[in-house]
């Protein structure tokens, strides 16, 4: 979006318009991994949605995965790859232009909006 009236639509990424996918994304950008736990409480979701969250975005090729163990227990680990970091980015630019627009839209003059003329 350009913030033009009739310019481009905004680049929100469909793979992150989820907030389940989006929240997962903005958590580990901030980190360089977490484990699955931590991202399970963190969403609040189930281990089942999370595991699938995880795969979708790791077939996008925006979350890396990393199976282990600590001591004895299987652990998962995921983190946000580059293009991932990428996507992200651009996701929140383009809800920041909506967002922009939206307050621009706000603050115009009455006589400037255009609306439906009355019968």
């Amino acid at each position: 979006m350009t913030g033009e009236p009739g310019g481009p639509p905004p680049a929100l990424d469909r793979e992150l318009h989820h907030p389940t996918r989006l929240a997962l994304a903005a958590y580990l950008s901030a980190c360089g991994e977490a484990e699955f736990a931590v991202l399970r409480d963190y969403c609040q979701v189930s281990d089942s949605t999370l595991s699938k969250t995880l795969s979708a975005l790791e077939k996008t090729g925006y979350v890396s995965i990393r199976k282990g163990y600590l001591g004895k227990r299987p652990r998962t680990w995921a983190a946000l790859t580059l293009t991932g970091r990428r996507a992200l980015a651009g996701h929140l630019t383009a809800l920041e232009e909506i967002a922009s627009a939206a307050r621009r839209a706000g603050t115009e003059p009455e006589g400037d909006r255009s609306k439906p003329e009355e019968d």
